[in-house]
């Protein structure tokens, strides 16, 4: 029996000094791949976050450009709608003027007409 232990105690420790050996081997053989890939994955987020933070800095620009074309929109509808008013007041003016009916000169007329729908 003792040769039988000896024997199962020697190929333990063959099978521990195998198991050590290629822990060993695959350590050396796999550690420079995973420190470059590890070197790979840190720049990779790096870009993302990089690339996360100009996108978010890209919506905030758009984001203001967008309000500030909609003040552009608003403030040009209101100097239409002022124009539109003006013109409207205007062109009841001319209106005026053309219905009106003076006799004599039409250079005189024209001018009497016109001093008095300014107040002169």
């Amino acid at each position: 029996m003792s040769t039988w232990a000896l024997r199962l105690a020697g190929a333990g420790l063959l099978i521990l000094l195998g198991m050590a050996v290629g822990a060993w081997v695959t350590t050396s053989h796999f550690r420079p791949v995973l420190d470059a890939v590890q070197s790979e994955a840190a720049a990779c987020t790096a870009a993302r976050e990089n690339l996360a933070g100009l996108a978010a800095e890209q919506g905030k620009a758009l984001g203001a450009l967008t309000l500030a074309a909609n003040e552009r929109q608003a403030r040009a509808e209101q100097a239409v709608t002022q124009a539109k008013a003006s013109a409207d007041l205007d062109y009841a003016a001319a209106n005026r003027l053309q219905q009106e009916r003076t006799g004599g000169d039409q250079c005189a007329a024209a001018t009497s007409i016109i001093d008095q729908e300014l107040g002169l």
